[in-house]
């Protein structure tokens, strides 16, 4: 029987059923030290699809890089089909300050494909791209909501294309949402390179959410044996809603925000969900659902200034696939 022949990455050669910590240099400090983005190759010993994890795009998201971790921990190489690329940390910089950005104050979100003589975010970008996903055919990108924000464990994906939407129902989130690719975004652009990439949103940034991180796990596992990969024992997923619409209700007025609602309700249209007051208490305004659907995510932070984002109601193509959990 043929050996797998050994996987390539930067000037690495991982040989078949082996397990390979590997640092991709990115670019040095003021100190003159080497900044590095942190790659695990797990190559399976047997022939299979070759696929990329990765989370902190936005060095604040901390929930991905604890997923990642546990997928790893379960990984035997010996065992596996295929290769996988877990990549725990994108944004190394933006990790070690807890900033959602890059030094320069760019997004790396906004920034792929990148380029090789670029800004430091257009580099790690092209760094990205040549070293991890043009050696994929399926990606998987771990996010949290932004700041002061929470999200329902949702796949964000482009729901018109079949082998996408297949395995963001074999993920099993709690919601798979329709969603455009964004110019300069790592989903974008490894979609262009001919992989189909999940985006995975859940939490909020700064913090571990164990419900987001067991979503996660679970999810990441079932599609790696989906694809013959590897063997997972957890649950099947749920029969996943979808939706191609949502919207944030807005705060009408300033002020100190009360709701009534968490991520994961179900809302109708016109229904309160909390209200507006003042610092002394006074009622200044109800928090009304525009619409029906399912709340998928919403603000933490209980100050508001008028036009502020509170609550992301999806609408459903069909409500009747809603699980509580």
């Amino acid at each position: 029987m043929a050996v797998r022949a050994p996987f390539q990455i930067g000037t690495h050669e991982i040989k078949a059923g082996r397990r390979a910590h590997v640092e991709l240099p990115v670019s040095r400090l003021i100190t003159g030290e080497q900044m590095s983005m942190p790659v695990t190759v797990f190559h399976g010993k047997e022939d299979g699809p070759t696929v990329w994890i990765n989370a902190a795009i936005h060095g604040d998201e901390l929930n991905g890089v604890e997923i990642v971790n546990q997928v790893m921990a379960a990984l035997d190489p010996k065992a596996m089909h295929g290769t996988l690329l877990a990549v725990p940390v994108v944004n190394i910089h933006g990790f070690i300050t807890g900033d959602r950005y890059l030094p320069d104050r760019r997004d790396l979100n906004r920034s792929f494909p990148g380029s090789a003589k670029g800004s430091l975010a257009s580099r790690l970008a092209n760094l990205f791209m040549t070293e991890v996903v043009s050696k994929c055919e399926v990606g998987i990108d771990l996010h949290t909501a932004g700041n002061n924000r929470t999200n329902l464990p949702q796949i964000r994906a482009n729901l018109d294309d079949a082998r996408t939407r297949e395995l963001s129902e074999v993920f099993g989130a709690r919601l798979i949402l329709h969603a455009k690719n964004r110019s300069g975004t790592l989903r974008s652009s490894g979609t262009k390179a001919g992989a189909a990439v999940l985006l995975y949103e859940a939490g909020e940034p700064m913090r571990f959410n164990n419900y987001a991180i067991d979503a996660g796990v679970a999810g990441v596992g079932r599609v790696l044996a989906h694809l013959g990969m590897a063997d997972f024992d957890g649950p099947p997923p749920d029969v996943v809603p979808s939706s191609r619409s949502s919207r944030w209700v807005r705060a009408s007025r300033s002020g100190v925000i009360r709701l009534d609602v968490e991520i994961g309700d179900m809302v109708e249209a016109k229904q309160e969900m909390g209200t507006i007051i003042d610092a002394f208490g006074k009622r200044l305004s109800t928090i009304r659902a525009s619409r029906s659907g399912l709340v998928i995510g919403r603000t933490m932070y209980p100050l508001s200034n008028q036009g502020d984002a509170l609550v992301h109601i999806a609408t459903l193509e069909d409500p009747t696939k809603v699980t509580d959990g």
